[in-house]
């Protein structure tokens, strides 16, 4: 036997007799309401009544003194209220009573304890190798021996013995077939479970492939039309022109994002996209492009070193949201973008001031809000919207950026 297995016996043994007790379980009576009222009365009854015929037997059979039997009945019952919650605990007071419980034994007796005893051990040691492990269950099957050993006649030593091994495999094997039909309930429990979070993301898919085919499909049409009209007008005048081909660049550009996030769920067969996500260095351009739209941006950015990519996402996903927010619900008016990185933080602040008029579409109803705090909760940020002081609205965030890529 090696180091790793002696120090594994060495701890069963201890816990046999000083360790942990194991895990009470509970009899399946809610079926049963009305048996699980009167089971702890007819439980309590049925203790008294085996105690009484125990010392009744001590004391006719065995002629102990009222004490003594008393002691030694109170000893032979005792493991039985335990067995269901301490099985350890109604093991020790069970081998205490085969020990103690054999005074004035007759010498013609076969068994040296009285019949409950013998009963309550039978029942004693099937339970409790049924809930042990294995190694305390070879500890408790040896130790509940040695009394065989010294008060058992040699007549009937091995038809005692091997009565005792034949409980000890028969609980174990009932014990391994109880906790394996439990361990495959539970799976299956949670394979209906993934197979319902499996329902659910289907139809998520599903959805979103079909908001992407209908999304793209209007997107796409609108950047052709946007191209094409200069062409398929006439006298377009240069402005015009120009401001079709930012429609156009707008709508590809929206189309990418969209193909980006959702092409991918098409098909299981289709490879996801590889290209790189946005962030601070497409800021100036995000700006430029809505300026050509007409909005009058100011980018004021302090950030020294390049943030971690998720980072960088969620700075450009605001200040993108921000400035549609402004453009839809604020036409018109001066709109200022700062990012300043300090102690480990990116501030970033889309505010716009009180000119501006209000767009039709009324006070959000949207998820735009919504979107910019989750991105930035995501990553242990915070984030906040209202009104400012000047009558404008605005939007901070604050990120953390001390920490690489994906350590969140």
């Amino acid at each position: 036997m090696d180091r790793r297995h002696l120090l594994g016996a060495l701890a069963a043994l201890r816990r046999t007799f000083a360790g942990p007790d194991y895990p009470a379980v509970r009899l399946p009576l809610r079926r049963w309401p009305r048996a699980a009222a009167l089971a702890p009365t007819v439980g309590l009854f049925a203790l008294v009544a085996l105690t009484l015929i125990t010392a009744q037997f001590l004391l006719d059979s065995r002629k102990l003194p009222v004490a003594t039997a008393w002691l030694i009945a109170i000893l032979t019952v005792a493991p039985l209220p335990l067995l269901l919650a301490r099985p350890l605990w109604a093991w020790r007071i069970m081998f205490l009573g085969q020990l103690f419980g054999t005074f004035n034994r007759r010498p013609t007796d076969d068994w040296p304890w009285s019949p409950t005893q013998i009963l309550i051990i039978i029942v004693v040691l099937t339970v409790v190798a049924a809930r042990v492990d294995r190694a305390v269950l070879a500890w408790v099957g040896l130790f509940s021996l040695i009394p065989v050993w010294i008060f058992v006649s040699p007549n009937n030593q091995v038809g005692v013995c091997l009565l005792f091994l034949v409980l000890l495999l028969l609980g174990d094997l009932v014990g391994r077939n109880v906790r394996t039909r439990r361990a495959l309930a539970e799976q299956a429990e949670l394979s209906e479970l993934e197979k319902a979070r499996r329902a659910v993301l289907e139809e998520r898919t599903r959805i979103a492939r079909e908001l992407h085919d209908v999304v793209a499909h209007h997107m796409s049409m609108l950047a052709v039309r946007a191209e094409t009209a200069p062409y398929r007008l006439d006298a377009v005048p240069e402005p015009a022109r120009a401001e079709f081909v930012a429609i156009a660049d707008s709508a590809r550009a929206a189309l990418t994002d969209m193909r980006r996030l959702l092409g991918v769920l098409r098909s299981e067969s289709d490879e996801a996209r590889t290209a790189p996500q946005p962030g601070l260095a497409e800021l100036p351009a995000l700006v430029e492009s809505a300026e050509r739209a007409g909005m009058a941006v100011t980018l004021d950015s302090d950030v020294p070193t390049e943030p971690p990519a998720p980072v960088g996402l969620a700075t450009y996903r605001i200040v993108q949201e921000g400035l549609a927010n402004a453009a839809r619900h604020a036409a018109g008016a001066v709109v200022r973008v700062t990012l300043r990185a300090r102690d480990g933080e990116l501030a970033v602040r889309v505010v716009n001031d009180g000119g501006g008029t209000p767009g039709p579409a009324g006070r959000g109803g949207g998820h735009g809000l919504t979107g910019m705090r989750e991105r930035a909760v995501s990553l242990g940020g915070t984030f906040t919207a209202g009104p400012s002081d000047d009558g404008g609205y605005a939007v901070d965030a604050l990120l953390p950026c001390d920490r690489e890529d994906g350590e969140r």
